[in-house]
């Protein structure tokens, strides 16, 4: 009597079945890699902290504080002796393109109302400083 062993191994179409699950995987894990240095979202809400920050100062220190935006970054001063002190100064992330001006806040936390907009590969965030001092970001 002979004994038949049943065959060991893998077809072909499980083997690429495999193939397909692992390649749809990996497109999943590299599409939802961040951008380096965070998207300009994540620009917008740095910017965003940082003039809230200034604003805060303002009022604590009893001392105005100066926002201003150019294209290469955005710094803050403070007024101290009849001149504005810069304090910092931050760099836009590669390729950030921004528009609308600086802010001033006073020492009750109130602004000069502005917009400043950030482009970057194709997508938008804006920065909304209003009158009254509330700062919001708008994607």
């Amino acid at each position: 009597m002979q004994v038949r062993h049943p065959q060991q191994g893998f077809t072909l179409v499980e083997l690429m079945v495999v193939m397909v699950i692992i390649a749809l995987a990996a497109t999943a894990v590299v599409l939802a890699i961040p951008e380096a240095g965070g998207g300009v979202a994540a620009e917008a809400e740095r910017f965003a902290a940082r003039a809230k920050a200034a604003r805060d100062s303002a009022i604590v220190e009893a001392r105005p504080a100066l926002l201003s935006v150019d294209a290469a970054g955005y710094g803050v001063a403070r007024r101290r002796r009849g001149a504005w002190q810069p304090q910092a100064r931050y760099e836009w992330d590669a390729g950030t393109q921004a528009s609308g001006g600086g802010a001033r806040f006073d020492t009750t936390g109130l602004a000069e109302p502005t917009l400043v907009t950030l482009q970057r590969g194709g997508r938008q965030a804006s920065v909304e400083i209003r009158g009254d001092g509330t700062i919001h970001v708008r994607r």
